[in-house]
This record gives C-alpha cells, structure tokens and sequence, in this order.
C-alpha cells in the first residue's frame, strides 16, 4: 500500500485534514461538530502521514509526545470549568471572554476553550494509539 503516490500525495492530504480538522472545531458549538470530531479528523491525517513515512516522521512533526499533547488538552479543558466555577456560577457554564488582540476586542467563549482542550485530547489519545500499532505492525 505505500506506493510513491502515496507517499507523494499524503503531506498534502494530511495538511488538508488538519485543515478541515481546526475548521469542525471553531464551527462545533453553532453547527454538528467540535472537539471531538475535529480531534478524531486531525488524528486521521497524523495516521495517514504515519502509514506514508513513517512513525518518526509523525514525532518530528508533532514536536511533543501524543500524551503529552492528551495531558494539555485535560488541563485547558478543566480550566474551562474552574473558570466557571471561580466566577460563582455553576460548574461549566459557558462565560464570555473578551480579549483585545492588536487593538481589537475578539469575543470568545469558555466552551471554545472546553472544545480545545477536548480536540487535543482525541487527538492525543488517538494518535498516541495510532503510533504504537503502527509501530508494532512494523516490527
């Protein structure tokens, strides 16, 4: 199965996944999708990539390892609900945030940060698991 255009085809495809990956997950909380699915989609191209050259390949491309990517992902995903939580409104309720970037007030919310933090940990857990089988498959 890995022929050269594969390997050839599987940067771009892997590029466009991710891509479309970070697009379901800033369009999850108005329309079907989110962390989750964003996570699973994005976890799919590292595989893909994984599969075309190799499980070194994806580790170089990612900089940190999947469980450590998981562990950030439950730590941002946490924080969206102690933040809630130090604001004296009930655990997890969604909070408006707004930042000014470059002199300009962005609006962002507590559940994009809960979305987040649920994208990185699929995407952690699940190319974590997608490595070692690929790995093992190539022993």
């Amino acid at each position: 199965m890995n022929t050269l255009i594969f390997r050839t085809v599987a940067p771009f495809l892997t590029a466009l996944m991710l891509l479309f990956s970070v697009f379901v997950l800033l369009r999850g909380h108005n329309e079907p999708g989110g962390g989750f699915i964003g996570g699973l989609i994005a976890a799919s191209a590292f595989a893909i990539y994984a599969i075309a050259h190799g499980v070194t390949a994806v580790r170089r491309i990612l900089f940190f390892h999947p469980l450590t990517i998981a562990g950030f992902g439950l730590l941002g995903a946490t924080a969206a609900g102690l933040l809630s939580a130090m604001s004296g409104v009930p655990f997890m309720t969604a909070l408006g945030i707004y930042p000014h970037l470059f002199g300009v007030e962005v609006p962002l919310s507590s559940v994009l940060l809960f979305d987040t933090g649920v994208y990185l940990v699929v995407l952690g857990a699940i190319t974590s698991i997608a490595l070692a089988l690929e790995e093992q498959e190539a022993e």
